[in-house]
């Protein structure tokens, strides 16, 4: 895949997201959170490539044609996950209502001191669950994030809580694989998104809500290589307060044939993506991935 989504000038001024921030603590969620609506018209009215995107990707996934108000929808979704970030990295994350579904499979491996790949993508919130690993001490979650695609962003938010980056591992340098397993190796949870290829990894193309897309292998072959299990994981918004979150073990480990490394992966990652397509279906205004389906379909197995 191109990685033109790293290019793409981000669209969230520094000084607006503080200021939103600063409103949501002093004054409340429930206030700041009026302010989204003109916030998503504002997109809704001047982002005709999201816009687009978001209707190729609702009129796929609803069977039916998509509507301004289902992209204001969608928007709005997304724009609701970004702000509640500010109360969960804050150490608010217990005045939300969340229901966790799976978690004994979870619960079971780190009872074994074994580290495992928790398996996220970008539909719905991975901080969610981070949240409660960062404050409750319960579920030990270091991830694999690229933090220059959202700088201002990610600046104001985890300023809330500067720990955080001891939490997160930037992917693509020479030390990210050996960072990767001494928190496997100290039976930590290692989070990491599957639907979307980053710089030159390899990726392998797949049947997603009827298109091919290129999905990346270097998660499956990481958990192959360390021979750690793989649970996936899936935090939706429900709207509200409420989000629900989902386990579910992908793998107790994954083995490769080194001859035929492609036909003995393939079958992990379609698992994968079938799991994936089932939740967007589920919930599917919480598909958070906004740039065009058609970007990533290439032959399998090429690295770009």
């Amino acid at each position: 895949m191109s990685t033109r989504w790293l290019a793409q000038p981000e669209r969230g001024n520094r000084r607006l997201i503080r200021l939103l921030t600063w409103i949501t603590l002093k004054l409340g969620r429930p206030v700041a959170r009026w302010l989204l609506y003109p916030i998503c018209l504002y997109f809704l009215l001047f982002s005709g490539r999201t816009q687009r995107i978001s209707r190729e990707y609702l009129q796929r996934i609803l069977k039916r044609p998509a509507g301004w108000r289902d992209v204001f929808r969608h928007y709005h979704a997304f724009a609701s996950t970004i702000h509640d970030r500010v109360y969960l990295l804050s150490g608010r994350h217990r005045y939300f209502d969340i229901r966790i579904e799976g978690a004994s499979a979870l619960h079971a491996i780190l009872a074994q001191k074994r580290g495992c790949i928790l398996l996220g993508s970008h539909l719905g919130s991975f901080e969610v669950l981070r949240a409660h690993g960062l404050f409750d001490q319960q579920l030990p979650i270091t991830v694999i994030m690229h933090e220059a695609a959202a700088s201002n962003l990610n600046a104001v938010l985890h300023s809330l809580h500067p720990e955080i980056r001891d939490h997160i591992i930037p992917p693509g340098t020479p030390d990210t694989m050996l960072a990767v397993k001494e928190r496997l190796d100290q039976g930590e949870m290692v989070g990491i998104l599957g639907d979307r290829v980053f710089g030159d990894e390899k990726g392998m193309t797949c049947d997603f809500l009827g298109k091919p897309r290129m999905f990346p292998e270097g998660p499956f072959l990481l958990a192959a290589l360390l021979q750690v299990p793989v649970v996936l994981f899936f935090g939706l918004y429900q709207g509200g307060r409420q989000y629900d979150i989902h386990f579910e073990p992908l793998a107790d480990s994954i083995h490769l044939d080194r001859v035929r490394r492609s036909e003995t992966l393939r079958p992990w990652i379609e698992r994968y993506v079938s799991r994936l397509e089932h939740y967007c279906r589920l919930y599917p205004y919480n598909w958070f991935n906004f740039y065009d389906l058609t970007d990533d379909a290439r032959p399998s197995h090429t690295a770009v």
